[in-house]
């Protein structure tokens, strides 16, 4: 399989599908839960780009996935733009924090880390069903609190660090502690997502880690992947989005501990 993606020419026509089909995959994952851009992650590396590079150059899809699901869901009247401000703004800051680390850091205790608390997640998904499906019904605040806008920063640090499952912790901050149903969860995380993402790409793209032709043909298959995602959970609700949850959260903790290398 590797040998496969390394023979192929990057930008001939199959190169091109691949990518086109990784990325509508990856965004319609990504705007579902999260954890979707390790496909594009994976599929970069696979294709020459060094780590670095393949985490900036995913940031191009993820602009481009979140734009499109955005505007989706405020044409629906699900997304609370002024939430999404407010908790927007932390994250940011911590995001332009986390993309300065990545540029020099060893991501490998990291991501042991990550895997932990993936897992902790999965537990509460299982444990308390009815707070991820029904929301904290009267709970919601309309002004974030210092709790609120901790959890957020200390997410954007993530975020900006390696984005690959940030939608998760997004919905756990959004749901556990905001009070929101998944629907409404969902349309803040895509656009919360998309406030940090032009900040922490434009770190990237200072320190050379894009690869612009390569990230923007994926991005059309972010664009598409984004507006079906989105169309889909105002359509089926929170059910379909708890099982999907449920299969990325055991998927991403597997890669975390590399027990997909275990098969190799």
């Amino acid at each position: 399989m590797i040998d496969f993606f390394q023979n192929i020419e990057v930008y001939s026509p199959i190169g091109i599908i691949i990518l086109i089909s990784a990325g509508f995959i990856v965004g319609i994952i990504n705007t579902f839960a999260g954890s979707g851009s390790v496909i594009t992650y994976s599929l970069f590396m696979l294709l020459g780009l060094p780590s670095g590079a393949a985490n900036g150059t995913l940031r191009i899809g993820v602009v481009m996935q979140t734009l499109a699901a955005s505007l989706t869901y405020k044409n629906n009247n699900v997304l609370d733009i002024r939430k999404g401000l407010l908790l927007g703004i932390p994250t940011t800051i911590g995001s332009l924090i986390g993309a300065q680390i990545a540029i020099s850091i060893n991501k490998s205790i990291f991501e042991t880390l990550v895997g932990f608390a993936v897992l902790i997640m999965l537990v509460l998904v299982f444990l308390k069903p009815d707070k991820w499906i029904k929301g904290q019904a009267g709970k919601v605040k309309s002004k974030s609190t210092y709790v609120q806008i901790l959890i957020f920063f200390l997410i954007g640090i993530y975020g900006g660090f390696i984005h690959i499952g940030i939608g998760i912790f997004l919905l756990a901050g959004l749901v556990l502690n905001a009070g929101y149903d998944l629907v409404r969860a969902n349309a803040l995380k895509v656009f919360i997502v998309l406030l940090y993402s032009p900040f922490a790409l434009a770190i990237y793209m200072y320190n050379d880690q894009v690869a612009y032709l390569m990230g923007g043909i994926a991005a059309i298959g972010n664009l598409f992947g984004g507006i079906v995602a989105s169309k889909l959970v105002i359509k089926r609700g929170t059910k379909l989005i708890r099982y999907i949850l449920i299969v990325v959260l055991l998927l991403f903790a597997a890669r975390m501990f590399g027990v997909f290398g275990l098969f190799v």
